[in-house]
C-alpha cells in the first residue's frame, strides 16, 4: 500500500460519514479517525409542581399575523406525527432530477407509500411512509444531509 492509496482511503472515509475506521494487513496497520463523533449534553430542569403556567405566552405569529399562545402551538404539533430517517445519508425528494417528487404537501399517504430516498455510499434507498395520513409539512430540503432518526415529514394520521 502506497502513500496515494492512503491519501484515497482517507477521503473515502471523511466522504463516507464513518468516525473512525481501522485497518490491518500483513505489514500494516491504519486508524482513521474523522473526528466526526458528537458529544450531545442534554440538561434536564423539573419545574416546581406548585408553579401556575404563565397566561397567553407568545410563540410566535401566524400566517395570518394571529399570535399564537405556546400552550396552543404544542397540541397543533403533538397531533402530528413524523416520519424519521432509518439511515444516515443524503435526502432526495425525487427519484431522480427530471421526474417530479415522489410526495408534496397536502398529499394522503399509506403505510407502503415511497415519500423519499435517502443515498447511503451511492446505494438509493427508497424510504416508506410506515403510517397513513396526510402530508403536513417538508422538514428537510431537497439534496441536504440526514441523520439516522431526524424527521423528514410530518403527517396529519386523522
Amino acid at each position: 500500500m502506497d502513500l496515494r492509496d492512503i491519501q484515497n482511503l482517507i477521503k473515502f472515509v471523511a466522504k463516507s460519514g464513518a468516525s473512525e475506521v481501522k485497518l490491518e494487513m500483513e505489514d500494516i496497520k491504519i486508524t482513521i479517525k474523522t473526528g466526526t463523533e458528537k458529544t450531545e449534553t442534554t440538561i434536564v430542569q423539573q419545574a416546581p409542581l406548585n408553579m401556575h403556567p404563565m397566561p397567553n405566552v407568545v410563540q410566535g405569529e401566524t400566517q395570518t399575523g394571529q399570535v399564537t399562545p405556546v400552550n396552543e402551538a404544542a397540541k397543533e404539533a403533538s397531533k402530528y406525527k413524523e416520519i424519521t430517517s432509518p439511515i444516515i445519508g443524503t435526502f432526495y425528494r425525487k427519484p431522480s432530477p427530471d421526474k417530479p417528487v415522489f410526495v408534496e404537501v397536502g398529499d394522503s399517504i399509506n403505510t407502503d407509500t415511497v415519500v423519499c430516498m435517502v443515498e447511503a455510499m451511492k446505494l438509493f434507498n427508497e424510504i416508506e411512509a410506515e403510517i397513513s395520513g396526510k402530508i403536513v409539512k417538508v422538514l428537510v430540503e431537497d439534496g441536504t444531509p440526514v441523520e439516522f432518526g431526524q424527521p423528514l415529514f410530518l403527517v396529519d394520521p386523522s
